[in-house]
């Protein structure tokens, strides 16, 4: 390389576009999050995606919004011109958009064409841009609001292109990525066409919503949209989330333990309104499910927090999907305690969709080819049984079906429960969510009868949950016993590590855990919760450390206390294949009305299964 190829030079503004697009547009799916936000940002009420092989040779944005100007039309595609920072402040930033690199950025790998009408204006203007060779604007024929073609994305950027998934993968990116705006602002509507299919159709809010009051009608909206989104069933299996500290406000759905899935794909979390990735508040909700979730199962939640403009950073990443907080720790306590409230409130319930899987598996089937009729007649037997329906059928067998039914008519075979409810001095009969144990079934399940229908009882799982809300009532009531280890134990964590555990000692302390710095890059471990017993001294202290780095609290040790206790409760609960007598399962499904989180165990794994009454008739051919 020779003198002359190494002097400094400003670089052209199309290669400078096209750097920035590696940044702001990754995929398909990148352009669609910026253009769509931008109609957000103006006031549209009615967005739609056209994508051709993914958006790959062609995607479009159409909205209603306010629209441009020719004058606006120029500068919107140059490098950092905005209308969304009046005030040229970065630490007061409201809006989705505010770097002004999208449109130049994917002007500059494209072929683009952006076409608009301003609310009241005579004519549109259309401007065309090829690879960053800007055109002028012309008249154009469009309606009120904008419209945005990308052809041949890429194009300009061979090696990006390579790099592209197959159709299909690209259009499933876009579909995320318009999920997420649309759980955010369910009063616009939103729609995703891939070759001329229509791959999301979310409608406005319904309108009846506007009948209520600002919080409730912001509520039904949302969970409106939600359950378009994420199914019917997380709208029917959620707990309600509103909580407010220090400036800060939670509001949205979390689903109840017992509706889980194997991946974290389904949590979405808004700062003010943007959809964003951010480890602090996934691991908060993680923390707030630790207890009763199992390790490879995760949550789904849809979380909307409104943070104070100064206290938050979206300026981290030209993507805007990762956010900073002036303070981590506020906003992780919220969510976890914001979350573990509502589960609490949920009480014994659990997911709807226990049921639905527990009907599902009773398929009446006969190991006939042709299934039994489902008609019944007067006195629950099936039309023609023993006379013709089948054919005649055998003495023999008629016989040994007479003498199989005559035990259970027997009253010598009824559960007698000497505590079942009984009325009152007012006449009233005391009404038990999970009804009045009725029997037993191989020693394991409790079957209970409800005014609706039938409720089956896990009697280990629902044991296991009951005394480990007792343990940890006990630890918050008590605190946590201590136990001074016979050699204390050092522990090398590293300067800044051994820095950051001393600063918390008070608090750890708090905790059961008692250690003090020893030398340089060290500590002495003295005392340690007596509930963890046997366990990796070493490797709990150098977790620690590095927790603290990354979080800047103890979270992680009360993570091992409370994953003992439910260790504890698991080993010291009413095992399966124990014979209950009447009186202990009753008191076992009154415990459970009056214990939160009863619903499910320790693992996530639901206590007990309901069966509506109705639900059954229909098996039976009643209904």
């Amino acid at each position: 390389m020779n003198a002359s190829s190494r002097l400094l030079r400003r670089l052209p503004s199309t290669l400078v576009n096209r750097i920035a697009a590696g940044e702001v547009v990754e995929r398909p799916a990148s352009a669609v999050k910026e253009l769509v936000e931008n109609a957000i940002d103006a006031g549209a009420r009615r967005i739609g995606v056209s994508l051709k092989e993914g958006g790959r040779t062609f995607l479009a944005v159409v909205d209603d919004g306010v629209g441009m100007s020719p004058e606006e039309l120029k500068l919107a595609v140059e490098r950092h011109c905005t209308s969304k920072l009046p005030g040229d402040d970065l630490s007061d930033i409201r809006t989705l958009g505010f770097r002004g690199e999208a449109l130049p950025s994917i002007a500059s790998v494209s072929r683009f064409t952006i076409t608009s009408r301003p609310a009241g204006a005579d004519t549109a203007w259309i401007l065309e841009i090829e690879g960053g060779a800007k055109g002028e604007p012309k008249p154009a024929a469009h309606p009120a609001g904008t419209r945005v073609e990308v052809r041949d994305l890429f194009f300009a950027t061979p090696a990006r292109l390579k790099f592209l998934k197959e159709p299909r993968t690209e259009s499933s990116h876009v579909a995320d990525a318009l999920r997420r705006l649309a759980m955010a602002h369910p009063a616009i509507a939103f729609r995703l066409e891939s070759e001329e299919r229509a791959l999301l159709d979310l409608p406005a809010a319904n309108p009846s919503l506007l009948d209520k009051t600002e919080a409730a009608r912001t509520d039904a909206a949302r969970l409106e949209r939600l359950s378009a989104i994420m199914g019917r069933e997380f709208g029917e299996n959620t707990v309600a989330i509103d909580a407010t500290r220090e400036g800060f406000r939670l509001t949205g759905f979390a689903g109840l333990p017992t509706l889980n899935r194997p991946t974290s794909q389904h949590q979405y979390l808004f700062v003010n309104g943007r959809p964003v990735r951010d480890k602090l508040l996934a691991g908060a909700v993680r923390g707030a499910y630790q207890d009763f979730l199992a390790r490879d199962r995760h949550p789904m939640v849809a979380l909307f927090l409104e943070a104070p403009t100064e206290l938050v950073d979206v300026n981290v990443h030209p993507a805007k999907t990762e956010v900073r907080f002036r303070d981590a720790g506020i906003v992780r306590g919220l969510i976890v305690g914001a979350l573990r409230t509502a589960l609490s409130a949920a009480g014994h319930r659990a997911s709807t969709t226990v049921s639905d899987a527990a009907l599902g598996a009773f398929r009446p089937h006969t190991g006939f080819a042709t299934p039994l009729p489902m008609g019944g007649r007067p006195g629950g037997g099936f039309g023609g049984f023993g006379s013709g329906g089948f054919g005649a059928v055998p003495r023999g067998l008629a016989e040994a079906a007479t003498q199989f039914m005559a035990p259970l008519a027997a009253p010598s075979a009824r559960i007698e429960d000497p505590s079942a409810p009984t009325a009152n001095g007012n006449g009233e009969t005391p009404h038990y969510p999970l009804g009045v144990a009725r029997a037993q079934l191989h020693e394991t399940y409790i079957v209970a009868q409800t005014d609706q229908g039938v409720v089956i009882v896990d009697q280990h799982a629902a044991h296991e949950r009951l005394v480990h809300e007792r343990l940890k009532t006990q630890l918050a009531a008590e605190g946590v016993k201590r136990q001074a280890l016979l050699l204390p134990e050092v522990v090398d964590v590293g300067e800044d590590g051994a820095r950051r555990l001393a600063a918390r000692q008070g608090e750890l302390a708090e905790m059961g855990l008692v250690l003090e710095p020893f030398g340089l890059g060290a500590v002495v471990v003295r005392e340690t919760p007596a509930v963890l017993g046997e366990l990796d001294l070493q490797g709990l202290v150098r977790d620690l450390a590095d927790e603290l780095a990354e979080m800047g609290d103890h979270l992680s040790l009360k993570e091992k206390v409370e994953e003992v206790c439910g260790t504890l409760a698991c080993h010291t609960s009413v095992r399966a294949g124990r014979r209950l007598t009447v009186e202990e399962m009753n008191a076992l499904l009154r415990q459970m009305e009056a214990t939160p989180h009863s619903g499910q165990c320790n693992h996530g794994r639901p206590t007990y299964v309901e069966l509506k009454l109705a639900d059954i008739e229909r098996l039976f051919g009643r209904r």
